[in-house]
């Protein structure tokens, strides 16, 4: 009789600030029915991987689960997984918190538990080979990765029925490959089909081993999937009919195999994740001749074979795609970098924790899933990295200078782009502003409330957009449940005319000087006419001290659009920060440096993420009075306006902006279209503000307006 090997591996996470109704729904609809139908068919086992953050959220909520599942280890039925407690990209964080974050789940899980891992889950199969070294440090024998990944090493399908080894600077890990074809085929498909495709492997000697490993989530989240696994039976048809072929069909775990297994050779793979995440980390203009290559491929009946040679980006890449990602990597690498000089200091532990959590992978990236355009996760990662710097502010300063007070300024390669930042830091704020890019302040820190208060999303033009032109129903075929990857579906109707791309970064204080016939709408869409070269060019800057007052000044001598030729103006503004306190006043100055008189529309934009556009505790006032529709994703126009404020209550914020000059606004949301598992969905990012003066200057004469911004912290 022919025989085969069979190792399952099942992945299950939720992200550090998800909402607790999706780790109440994931547990209800996947985690605990998956579980519990495990539970009935005992002789089938498997590998069980939690992410550090669920893990500990399920043993809150259910202790009971807990015994169970030392129930099922004990008897053989799971073997647990290790990873980064937080689940990181491995290659994205430093190597100390690879095996930190490794270590804290390998002791998590045993105290929890009483089984020690011997081997873990890499979150979403981001591969490098240096990575060998981290894994075997933190104590790990295995690791489970695509088979793409050892294909792209110019390994064939069949030699891929066993696992491998590798090594980095003789640092030894074996790495078994996770078999695509039942990636596809569970549970999307009749399970019979994974009995035949497992049929046509097995071969006389029984030496082959086939892995399948995946997320949890695809059993009971993913759309579809909670029917088709459980009230239509599929899992249990699948257990069934494992058992059923248990003479042919050998359940081993990951454990087990490595002592009765040999492996097939060495392999040194390249850097890799899953194909899908590949094709994501491409550039959008990129993105699209890859799609276009796969269907000319497809059309030509090119041999499936070929196909692994044609691949994507590299995830890293997703911080060059994505300034925003890069914003929140570079602001962990400096909080890490921060704790190390702070190392052996009594509780930096704590600000430690808080960075691992900070290091979770989920806002960094963006593809089917939300990710990086889902608010609520990056601003769960500020604040955590926010809170990180709090408890390091208190290691570092002595009492007395967080009773008087503190400032550092520092020039620097924040976004290690080439070019310097500055980095303005108190005892109550960070702030963040880029000379090169328009002299904007792009991150601005309330430490009070652990919040950036500039954590927005730039509208971009992405790959699949052009798919919602093409909706159309994908339900799967003959009534089988498409694969996340294959939907094509919107949570409302007309999306499409929310696709604004905008040219520039959305942060804050970029100025713009307007064509005449520019309304809020076409502001708003990115459609008016730009005169001055100043909203995304360089400025120059320069830093003094003033009293107990950081002054930080941009300046450029850039040029507007008059007619039909560019005219001469100096634009400065300056920001004046100080210790104990959440009020930056800022200065503009426009000087005519022309020898004749201008006219020019001059406004400048400021950009606010306070998550919820459309909650009623979250809301403008003008003039200290409430705006007839005062939702934060609101569109209107204001006249006379000498101040604005906007408040969120649940936060406990209240930014209020005062102006010397009274003034034109124009204010609108921030709204992005991006793909999740549910779909199409249109996603409130901030609300842009933007007071504007029409403004005639005479030669060398000079037009100012003070801006005072604070911050009142309630609660």
């Amino acid at each position: 009789m022919k025989k085969i090997y069979l190792a399952i591996g099942i992945h299950n996470h939720q992200p550090v600030g998800n909402f607790e109704f999706v780790f109440k729904e994931a547990y209800k609809k996947a985690y605990l029915p998956f579980f519990e139908r495990h539970e009935k068919h005992p002789s089938i086992k498997l590998a069980q991987h939690y992410s550090g953050e669920l893990f500990r959220w399920i043993l809150e909520h259910d202790p009971d689960f807990g015994k169970r599942l030392n129930a099922m280890t004990e008897n053989g039925a799971i073997e647990m997984l290790s990873g980064g407690f937080y689940e990181p990209v491995l290659s994205s964080i430093p190597d100390k918190d690879k095996v930190g974050q490794i270590e804290m789940l390998n002791s998590f899980v045993q105290d929890k538990t009483g089984f020690r891992p011997e081997g873990m889950w890499l979150a979403e199969r981001v591969w490098e080979p240096v990575l060998a070294s981290a894994i075997a440090k933190a104590g790990m024998k295995y690791t489970i990765i695509d088979d793409s990944h050892f294909k792209y090493a110019g390994l064939q399908e069949d030699d891929l029925t066993s696992y491998f080894v590798t090594e980095d600077n003789g640092a030894v890990v074996n790495i078994f490959p996770i078999s695509e074809r039942l990636r596809y085929l569970i549970p999307f498909r009749p399970a019979q089909q994974t009995i035949d495709y497992l049929r046509s492997l097995a071969t006389e000697d029984g030496d082959r081993l086939v892995v399948f490993a995946d997320d949890g989530e695809k059993f009971g989240i993913w759309p579809g999937t909670h029917k088709q696994c459980y009230q239509d039976g599929w899992l249990d048809e699948f257990f069934r009919l494992l058992e059923e072929n248990s003479d042919w069909i050998h359940i081993i775990s990951f454990r087990e195999a490595l002592q009765q297994i040999k492996p097939a050779g060495r392999v040194y793979l390249p850097t890799a994740s899953y194909s899908e995440m590949m094709e994501w980390a491409l550039p959008t203009g990129a993105q699209k001749e890859y799609e276009d290559f796969q269907h000319w491929l497809e059309n030509h009946d090119a041999p499936s074979k070929f196909s692994v040679y044609v691949r994507g980006g590299f995830w890293r890449n997703f911080m060059a795609k994505y300034p925003e990602s890069n914003n929140l990597h570079k602001r962990m690498l400096r909080a890490t970098q921060r704790a190390e000089k702070l190392s052996g200091r009594k509780g930096i532990q704590n600000a430690i924790d808080d960075i691992y959590a900070g290091q979770t992978n989920c806002p960094y990236w963006h593809g089917v899933f939300g990710g990086l355009y889902l608010p609520h996760l990056r601003a769960a990662i500020y604040k955590k990295l926010i809170h990180a710097d709090t408890i390091m502010d208190e290691l570092e300063f002595s009492e007395k200078k967080r009773q008087s007070g503190w400032l550092k300024t520092e020039t620097t390669d924040f976004d290690a782009d080439g070019l310097d930042e500055v980095v303005v830091e108190t005892d109550r704020m960070n702030l963040f502003f880029s000379p090169q890019d328009g002299g904007s302040l792009f991150e601005l820190d309330i430490k009070s409330k652990n919040v950036n208060l500039i954590d927005t999303m730039t509208r971009r033009e992405e790959a699949y957009h052009k798919k919602l032109y093409e909706l159309r129903d994908q339900d799967g075929e003959h009534g089988n449940v498409a694969s996340i990857h294959e939907r094509i579906e919107a949570k409302e109707k007309g999306l499409e005319k929310y696709l604004n791309y905008d040219w520039y970064r959305r942060t804050s204080f970029l100025d713009h000087f307007l064509r005449d016939d520019t309304t809020l709408k076409t502001f708003r869409n990115v459609q008016y006419g730009e005169q001055g070269d100043f909203v995304n060019q360089p400025f120059e800057v320069h830093r003094k001290k003033e009293g107990i007052k950081q002054l930080v000044t941009f300046e450029r001598a850039g040029n507007v659009w008059i007619g039909d030729h560019f005219t001469p103006v100096l634009l400065s503004k300056t920001f004046a920060i100080q210790p104990k306190s959440d009020e930056i006043e800022i200065k503009y100055s426009l000087k005519n440096t022309n020898h004749h008189s201008l006219q020019v529309w001059f406004g400048f934009e400021m950009v606010f993420s306070l998550l919820a556009g459309d909650a009623p505790d979250r809301y403008y006032m003008m003039n200290g009075k409430k705006v007839q529709n005062p939702k934060l994703a609101s569109t209107a126009s204001s006249k006379n306006v000498n101040n604005v404020s906007l408040t969120d209550e649940w936060l406990g914020l209240h930014i209020n902006i005062d102006l010397d000059k009274k003034a034109a606004l124009w204010r609108f949301p921030i709204e992005t279209i991006s793909m999740s598992e549910g779909g199409f969905e249109r996603v409130y990012q901030g609300s842009v503000i933007m007071p504007h003066w029409r403004i005639s200057l005479e030669p060398e004469n000079e037009w100012s307006v003070m801006i005072r911004k604070s911050i009142n912290v309630r609660g």
